[in-house]
């Protein structure tokens, strides 16, 4: 007797005793129904038309079934409360919402937290371009000693006395200060090495703590300028992107807490970059990073909480303006004028004058209400010949 293959893909009759291993070509998985597509899940093939899709070749050859497959665990409907109930045993999955801005605000750390520095990342073209820049500015300084050095000049190294005598004298070592001087409360010392005496002499005398070369011409002061940047973020990352080109990884630093982050960038040789921003939100030091590439910095801080930031600072935080070199703190303030009589250039002659003048405005007024005008003025004889 004739059996019904109940393979999914195959419903051919078939003879139990002739039934072999590749005697039926069927599919074992699942059909799928996504989008308009139509096929499979045991195979790629996919189409739009219902006839087409009845007509796919199984996929996959073995022994004929009499046996209907088992049909998938569905909910059952039920009267009891909640709908519905699931076949089987299922894990209880409790979500957790993001926290309120409330909440964030109770728990944001304090901005007074010390600061560490950021892990930092240098691109290969970043190194070979800072290589160039070194070799070029070392020509260009040997260069410029060479016109300038006069015998007599003195060393510009803190702390150090030596005069040039000739070239012989670059051999030497340099013993100087590379910090500065500090004067409080009675006490003289250098910040480098803490040495304190009340007699400016010894404080003059104080051997250098550092060892180096000579510096015979001075070194070029750094500019702070302004630099443009901004910031992205995702759901996880907040990106602040400085666009400081041939950043100099040796004099750069970015430090952070968990609420404060610190930017000082020199660029472009002897510019510097200084920012101090105040975080919208909470970020995960150890888990933040810097990436250094010759046309930008990019500060890649990772949240700690998986919300959306507003902005990038906290808007209760005042930010300090920018100072540069071509602008000083006390014009950032704004200008306020301040009256002040004394300094006006107005005498008291200046006042009585002015009174004189009002008294004879006043009488002319009382002449011509009460008649006596001024007298009329005699015209010239050529017009009196005219009429």
């Amino acid at each position: 007797m004739a059996l019904l293959c109940y393979n999914r893909g195959c419903g051919d009759r078939f003879d139990a005793d002739k039934n072999t291993d590749d005697a039926c070509r069927f599919h074992p998985g699942v059909p799928i129904f996504h989008d308009a597509l139509k096929g499979w899940s045991c195979c790629k093939k996919r189409t739009t038309d219902f006839s087409e899709f009845l007509s796919i070749k199984g996929c996959t050859r073995g022994r004929h079934s009499n046996e209907k497959p088992e049909e998938p665990l569905r909910p059952e409907v039920t009267s009891e409360k909640g709908g519905m109930k699931q076949h089987g045993t299922a894990e209880e999955i409790i979500y957790q919402g993001p926290k309120s801005a409330e909440a964030l605000e109770k728990e944001r750390p304090s901005s007074d937290e010390p600061k560490t520095k950021l892990q930092v990342k240098i691109s290969p073209s970043l190194i070979q371009i800072m290589e160039k820049m070194e070799i070029s500015e070392r020509e260009k300084r040997e260069k410029l000693e060479s016109q300038a050095l006069v015998v007599g000049i003195k060393c510009k190294n803190t702390g150090c006395r030596k005069s040039y005598e000739g070239p012989e004298t670059n051999a030497e070592i340099c013993i100087y200060h590379p910090g500065a001087p500090v004067f409080h409360e009675g006490y003289k010392y250098w910040n480098c090495c803490c040495i304190k005496t009340t007699d400016f002499n010894a404080f003059l005398d104080q051997k250098g703590c550092t060892s180096g070369k000579h510096c015979w011409i001075p070194k070029q002061d750094k500019k702070k300028v302004a630099c443009r940047h901004d910031w992205h973020q995702t759901g996880s990352q907040v990106v602040v992107t400085i666009y400081a080109k041939n950043c100099n990884p040796d004099h750069s630093y970015v430090e952070a807490n968990r609420t404060v982050l610190t930017c000082h960038i020199q660029f472009e040789g002897d510019k510097v970059f200084h920012k101090d921003i105040h975080l919208w939100g909470v970020i995960d030091v150890k888990s933040s990073l810097v990436n250094m590439v010759p046309s930008k910095v990019e500060v890649s801080m990772r949240k700690a909480d998986a919300v959306a930031w507003g902005k990038l600072e906290d808007p209760k935080h005042k930010p300090e303006p920018e100072l540069t070199d071509n602008m000083n703190s006390a014009e950032q303030e704004e200008v306020k004028p301040q009256w002040d009589i004394s300094d006006d250039d107005i005498s008291e002659s200046d006042w009585e004058d002015d009174e004189e003048e009002e008294e004879k405005k006043k009488e002319e007024k009382q002449k011509e209400e009460s008649g006596d005008g001024p007298p009329e003025l005699e015209q010239p004889a050529d017009v009196k010949q005219e009429k």
